[in-house]
């Protein structure tokens, strides 16, 4: 999709607000060079005092892509391009974030065990004189699992940096039955909506 833009793209410098090896590798597998630069924003946001998830999570990743674009500016060292994601997994309205504990990853992986969850990905792209927001949504069932298979998946360490406490792109993928939507929104990161994005931003420049 991004090849008519891309030897356009290759010649701006491109930042990833995020520390996600998992999200730098998603861009780098279409053919764009991208340095990571991890948020200092303190994601504190009350999702609460949101409407709803989708501004929630957008509001979240612009925050991270603002600090970060702030930061960068003030160091002399302009990016051409932040891009920030933030993705949340959430169940009957609950939000689950990343476990804190491995009780609480247990807890998390029981109630998503048999049932179908949404997670919610939230992308802010921003260039010098412009910023897009969009959200992309996938539903994600898992199989019935038993407290043994949850205490192994545990073990491995896997799942206390994930939202919603697993891995689809990793051994928690197995206990992914199947998904409606986009496989890279659970990822961390919708590729077909971001590079219809970046097209927009940039044909004009081709």
């Amino acid at each position: 999709m991004l090849q008519p833009v891309m030897h356009v793209l290759k010649q701006r410098n491109i930042i990833l607000a995020s520390g996600s090896p998992r999200r730098k590798e998603l861009i780098e597998n279409i053919g764009l060079a991208v340095g990571l630069c991890p948020s200092l924003f303190e994601e504190n946001l009350d999702p609460k005092k949101f409407k709803n998830f989708i501004e929630f999570v957008e509001e979240t990743a612009l925050q991270k892509v603002l600090e970060v674009d702030n930061r960068l500016r003030l160091q002399g060292d302009p990016p051409d391009v932040v891009i920030g994601a933030d993705t949340m997994v959430t169940l009957d309205g609950s939000l689950f974030g990343k476990p804190t504990s491995e009780q609480e990853a247990f807890d998390m992986l029981k109630s998503l065990s048999g049932r179908s969850h949404t997670v919610y990905t939230g992308v802010v792209v921003k260039t010098k004189d412009k910023t897009v927001k969009f959200t992309e949504k996938t539903n994600v069932i898992f199989g019935k699992l038993e407290d043994e298979q949850i205490r192994g998946y545990i073990a491995t360490g896997e799942p206390m940096d994930k939202a919603g406490g697993y891995g689809i792109q990793g051994i928690g993928g197995t206990f992914v039955e199947r998904i409606e939507g986009d496989y890279f929104t659970v990822v961390g990161l919708p590729l077909y909506r971001l590079c219809a994005v970046l097209y927009d931003m940039f044909k004009d420049n081709k």
